[in-house]
Parts: C-alpha cells; sequence; structure tokens
C-alpha cells in the first residue's frame, strides 16, 4: 500500500528544471495545478449606467381613452347614440318629477310620470338594439336612470299614496325594501348570465310599473293589504325564481292573451289584481316544475 500510494505520487507529478533563485513549491507543480491554472484571464466590457436619483419622478404611462360608442364613430351612428341615451335621461328627468310631485301630494300625477319612466326605459333598449348601438356604457348609464326612476321614485310615489292609510314607519319600512331590493336586483342583473327567456325575479321596470298603475287605478284594498303586495313585490325581485320576459309572453294562444283584456274591459281593477296574482305565482312554479325535471 505504501509502495502503490509513493508511484501514484510519483505520477502524478511533473519535474521541472529548478532555477537558480527557485526553491521549495515553486520548482515543482502538479499535473492539477498544470492544467486548471488560467492561461490568461477573461476580460469583460463593463458599460457604466448612469445613477438615477431616487426622488426623481417616473413618467407613468398614460391610459387609453375607451370610447363610448364602440364601433365606426360615424354622423348617423353619433346620431343614434345621442337619441337612445337621450331617452335614457328623458327616464331619468321624469323619475326626478314624480319625486318632485309625490312631495307636493299631487300622487296621481306622479304616478303617471312613472308610467312613462316605464315606456322610455323600454323605448332606449329597442332602439339601441334596432340601431345598432347598444354599449356597455349605455348599459351603465341605463342601470343608474332605473335606480333612480324605479328604485327611488317608485318607493317615494308609494309612501305619498299609503301615508293616509297605513302608519308612516310601516309605510317607509315598506318602500325602503322596495328601494334595497332594486338595488340588489339592478347590481345582480349587471353581474350575472343574460337569459334569453327568463328573468331571475321580477325586474324593476314591471315591479315599478304595477305599483304605478296600482296607484293610478286606486285599487279598493285595505291599506296593509296594499302594504303587504308592496312588500311581496319588493322580495320577488331578489328572489331567484325564473319570471318569462314579455317575448315569451306574447307567443301564448291569442285566445289566453284575450282574457285579460276582456277582463280589464269588464272590471278593470280586478283585472289588474289577478294577472299581477297570475305573474307573481308563475315564478315558484316554474321553478317548481324545473326542479321535477330534475
Amino acid at each position: 500500500m505504501r509502495r502503490g500510494g509513493t508511484l501514484a505520487r510519483q505520477a502524478l507529478m511533473v519535474r521541472v528544471r529548478r532555477s537558480p533563485g527557485e526553491t521549495g513549491r515553486a520548482a515543482t507543480a502538479t499535473r492539477a495545478e498544470v492544467l486548471y491554472t488560467p492561461a490568461e484571464p477573461v476580460r469583460t466590457l463593463v458599460v457604466p449606467v448612469p445613477a438615477v436619483p431616487v426622488d426623481m419622478p417616473v413618467a407613468e404611462p398614460e391610459p387609453e381613452q375607451v370610447s363610448l360608442l364602440p364601433g365606426v364613430h360615424t354622423t348617423s351612428r353619433k346620431v343614434s347614440f345621442a337619441l337612445v341615451n337621450a331617452c335614457t335621461l328623458a327616464s331619468l328627468g321624469l323619475g326626478l318629477l314624480a319625486i318632485f310631485l309625490a312631495m307636493d301630494g299631487q300622487v296621481r300625477i306622479a304616478a303617471a310620470c312613472l308610467v312613462a319612466c316605464v315606456a322610455f326605459d323600454g323605448l332606449d333598449g329597442a332602439l339601441a338594439r334596432k340601431l345598432k348601438v347598444s354599449s356597455p356604457f349605455g348599459a351603465q348609464m341605463d342601470s343608474l336612470a332605473d335606480m333612480c326612476s324605479f328604485g327611488l321614485a317608485a318607493p317615494v310615489v308609494v309612501y305619498a299614496s299609503l301615508a293616509d292609510s297605513v302608519p308612516p314607519a310601516a309605510a317607509a319600512i315598506a318602500c325602503a325594501f322596495v328601494a334595497g331590493c332594486a338595488a340588489i336586483r339592478l347590481a345582480r342583473f349587471n353581474v350575472s348570465p343574460k337569459d334569453g327567456r327568463f328573468f331571475s325575479g321580477v325586474p324593476t321596470t314591471m315591479v315599478a310599473a304595477v305599483l304605478a298603475l296600482a296607484v293610478l287605478i286606486g285599487l279598493p284594498l285595505p291599506g296593509m293589504a296594499l302594504l303587504g303586495g308592496v312588500t311581496l313585490l319588493a322580495f320577488a325581485m331578489v328572489s331567484s325564481f325564473p319570471y318569462a320576459k314579455l317575448a315569451r309572453i306574447a307567443k301564448l294562444p291569442p285566445w289566453l292573451l284575450l282574457l285579460p283584456v276582456v277582463g280589464a274591459l269588464i272590471q278593470p281593477r280586478m283585472a289588474f289584481v289577478l294577472i299581477v296574482a297570475a305573474y307573481l305565482a308563475s315564478g315558484p312554479l316554474l321553478w317548481m316544475r324545473t326542479r321535477q325535471r330534475v
């Protein structure tokens, strides 16, 4: 073993001639030292980077401007876009007018303004689709106008109409439910996927139309019954029951659509109550039918 170690050590040694001034380890080098000794150092080019002061403001990129009207901005499309938004603003203005009239005691005229709000709300959507100027801006603007006209003006008009027949505190609570449920319904509609056949809950436009017509025709019902109906409509807005859209209702058999018309001619108040009750009951019935199929 000692001899083998000596031979291996000798094999790794490289003898070099000593110069007169070399002594010690400089005169002898191992083969490993010869292999791993760099012949010439590698030179790298270092580019100096100018120092930036810490307190110097950094320029931020300018945000891109978002067009309110998607697509080509022709004169005709701009006019159509302005017309659609004018209908939305008209609905908003009529809602404010209904609040002012209700505060002045002119409740029926205020209810008529709400009916006009419903008409303009349906008109702006129909025009946007027909003129092909639908936009996210228009959808958000329509939602804000609906909150003013149907989420605030309608409860104010209902409160003014019920103030003499029920305790004011009870009327205020019921109308506050209408306003809160309308806000929830509109926000949920904005973020939920759209269904072409059914609404998820009763839409705020329909609830406002029912409340306005109830004030206009003057339902001969006790005050507490009217208050219960207002609260029921508020909760129907935030329910998850499927309610058919008007386009789907229009596809019903003609004889079935004639029944409400005949009833309105004979006894309009009773026909109105029955139509509203049937529509509210259709949601739970459709939901139960869907559950049975699953």
